[in-house]
């Protein structure tokens, strides 16, 4: 799943087929929303119904999506493909690091999940990596061939998903009579409120991740790097990102929540700022910087997320953050577009800069009376 040879050049892919650079960011809000929409209920059918099933059927929406990319270039079509990649992608998300947690907790090892979600998301960091390189390779033919390799590579997905073992654990959910969607929304956005400030940060820096993701490519042709170099440069970030989740185990024992999430909100906006200050080949260094916090701040923030809530409800959970993170990036995205078209790319990092360090800051603080 995490093999993408097409992201370093979607961007690029979209444009390809006439589509200015405010209908891709609609396309990806089309995406975020659809993920949003569906992401909680999806949490608690996986909950309900079981996360293997939610993970199987994710893998073939999203094969199904890459189909339409490969055959068709109507931007109605694409909205159709962006909606199903982002239904598959609202059941994957949350079932399967639920499925990680609950099999620790199955063999007794729950204390490892955050050493072992940070392998788990660096081994899907350095798959993402090598997939760039193949992707700027390819795109150097044709911007199209890496779409075609994505839609066969992501085909493979199924058969594996198929294969994945539930824990045992599973089984006893659907015999609780107080899993009732409403009351886990009420008791995670009004009672607990330690959850509710964790998974308002966990958004922010969500939000930061993803605009990065999306930004940087046109950040790239700003200022003149040559496509070829693209996928190279997808891999070292992404590789970047790999080692930091691979070793975040390591930050976790030395280093209280509060402190760290104190660093992350420093360092977070202000490379943002640079980026925007800077713009020049320099600017990468600081979009170095953000993925190598990306690689230590998602697998700890799962970890603190997973710690407060019960198994029976977990995946629901964790697709409460997810939701947060897509409603903010949808509703916020078509907007940084139309800056990026009509200002300069660079006022879109700057203003992510202050609205990244509002909410870290203001979550941080609830945070610290919390813990």
């Amino acid at each position: 799943m995490w093999f993408m040879v097409s992201m370093p050049i979607i961007v690029l892919f979209f444009q390809e087929h006439g589509l200015s650079l405010s209908k891709v960011m609609i396309l990806q809000s089309v995406y975020s929303i659809s993920v949003a929409l569906f992401e909680i209920p999806s949490g608690y059918i996986a909950d309900i119904f079981g996360r293997k099933k939610a993970i199987i059927i994710s893998t073939i929406l999203s094969f199904i999506g890459y189909v339409l990319f490969s055959f068709f270039s109507d931007f109605t079509v694409f909205i159709i493909a962006e909606i199903l990649i982002g239904v598959g992608g609202s059941l994957m998300s949350g079932s399967d690091s639920a499925i990680i947690y609950d099999t620790l907790i199955e063999n007794n090892n729950k204390k490892k999940y955050t050493k072992v979600e940070g392998k788990n998301y660096a081994i899907g960091n350095f798959s993402e990596a090598i997939a760039g390189i193949l992707g700027g390779i390819l795109a150097a033919s044709s911007i199209y061939y890496p779409v075609y390799i994505q839609t066969i590579i992501l085909s493979f997905s199924i058969p594996i998903a198929f294969s994945i073992i539930e824990p045992k654990i599973n089984n006893t959910y659907t015999k609780k009579k107080d899993l009732k969607i409403r009351n886990i929304l009420k008791n995670t956005l009004f009672y607990d409120k330690k959850l509710k400030w964790l998974i308002i940060f966990s958004a922010t820096m969500g939000v930061a991740t993803l605009s990065i993701a999306w930004f940087c490519q046109p950040f790239f042709k700003s200022i003149n790097i040559p496509i070829v170099y693209f996928g190279l440069i997808w891999a070292i970030l992404n590789l970047s990102v790999g080692i930091t989740s691979y070793n975040s185990y390591r930050i976790e024992k030395n280093m209280s929540p509060i402190k760290i999430m104190t660093i992350i909100s420093i360092l977070m906006p202000i490379c943002f700022f640079f980026i925007s200050v800077v713009n020049s080949i320099f600017s990468l260094l600081f979009i170095l910087l953000i993925y190598l916090i990306r690689g230590i701040v998602t697998p700890l923030l799962r970890n603190y997320i997973n710690i407060e809530i019960s198994s029976e409800k977990r995946a629901t959970v964790l697709s409460i953050r997810s939701f947060f993170i897509r409603i903010a990036f949808a509703s916020t995205a078509p907007l940084f577009a139309f800056f990026a078209e009509n200002t300069s790319i660079n006022y879109v990092f700057y203003l992510l800069s202050i609205i990244i360090t509002f909410f870290a800051f203001l979550s941080l603080y609830k945070l610290s009376r919390l813990y």
